[in-house]
């Protein structure tokens, strides 16, 4: 890595006048070769700084990167169908619950020890070494100033109480973001007020959840609903819209991250890496998750999606400064998986479809 480093400040500004690739080439694709060797990554995010993130650590490196863009599930299903012939080198997946999945398939393999490890809290790095946050994600609620008082929904328990009745407005129980939420929930309250919560949030609910989270906060400005349940980055991409009409639904509501009670912070979910468990290369996966973990590659990570960086001196995307501060929670970030059946289960006691 000290050969890597130095590099990255001059590989982060070539990448931004560099022409992105036609296509995204498949990771098993016959290629020419680096001339540092090739990684192949697997990834569930879909964004086209990330063809600039992978321009840059090759300028930077060496290394050729190939990547197969798909659904996390899509992606962990091919894994299992490829077995020990997998090509994949690195698993990036949006929520822990994700990679949790692909740790519990067997997918994954114990990460190498690295630089990066003195650079994030250790709360980012699994347990078991099975993979590292990369960025950070906060579920909240976006509500109507004129319907709703920032009181009634400052704390998660707060969404089940009646006086929201037909106020909420959220995607689906199958959705990862709100499986990770019941997650947490479930490890520190215990499945049966959990439960209870779900079927207060069900009965508050305005409609059948339906649609993704930018679609809650788009209800909550036409006045279907005072409160959405959503990511923050969601909220902040619409502020930075270049549409009026989505700049002014955002800006119709105010963004909050409710608590888990006193002094217990609030959900914080990651975008991760995981080291494939048959991959040739773990050392170039390394390599990227050490890039990845420098303000010059978190930069080229978090641009685009308006995630918050794990890497303080990060310059951070514009529209981040409109999130109002928070503390995290400290729950560890492997039981938002452990807990994932049993929270479907809640979910669909609850009947919130």
């Amino acid at each position: 890595m000290k050969t890597l480093l130095p590099a990255l400040a001059l590989a982060g500004a070539m990448a931004a006048c560099s022409p992105a690739p036609s296509e995204n080439a498949p990771a098993n694709t016959d290629v020419e070769v680096g001339s540092n060797g090739t990684l192949r990554i697997y990834s569930a995010r879909h964004y086209d700084s990330d063809r600039l993130m992978y321009e840059a650590f090759e300028k930077a490196s060496g290394v050729k990167v190939l990547y197969r863009e798909a659904g996390a599930n899509q992606l962990l299903e091919t894994m299992k169908a490829e077995g020990e012939n997998s090509p994949a080198d690195l698993i990036i997946a949006s929520d822990a619950g994700a990679l949790w999945r692909f740790e519990d398939a067997g997918l994954t393999q114990a990460l190498p020890e690295g630089e990066f490890e003195s650079r994030i809290p250790a709360r980012l790095l699994d347990d078991g070494r099975q993979w590292v946050g990369l960025a950070r994600r906060v579920r909240g609620v976006a509500y109507d100033p004129e319907r709703i008082s920032a009181d009634q929904v400052d704390e998660w328990k707060d969404l089940a109480d009646p006086s929201l009745e037909g106020e909420i407005c959220v995607r689906s129980s199958t959705n990862i973001y709100n499986l990770s939420l019941m997650g947490e929930m479930i490890e520190r309250w215990g499945a049966d007020e959990a439960a209870a919560w779900a079927e207060g949030v069900v009965d508050n609910m305005a409609r059948q959840p339906q649609g993704g989270d930018t679609d809650q906060i788009e209800a909550v400005a036409a006045g279907l609903c005072g409160v959405a349940i959503t990511n923050h980055y969601y909220w902040v991409r619409m502020t930075e819209s270049g549409s009026s009409t989505t700049r002014n639904a955002a800006n119709a509501t105010e963004l909050l991250f409710p608590s888990f009670g006193p002094e217990t912070g609030v959900h914080v979910n990651i975008t991760g890496a995981a080291l494939a468990a048959h991959s040739q290369n773990a050392d170039l996966a390394l390599q990227f998750i050490e890039f990845l973990l420098t303000p010059e590659g978190q930069a080229l990570l978090v641009d685009e999606t308006k995630e918050i960086p794990v890497i303080e001196e990060t310059e951070r995307p514009a529209g981040l400064e409109r999130i109002p501060a928070f503390e995290e929670s400290d729950m560890r970030l492997s039981a938002f998986g452990e807990n994932q059946a049993a929270a479907q289960r809640i979910y669909d006691g609850a009947g919130w479809n």
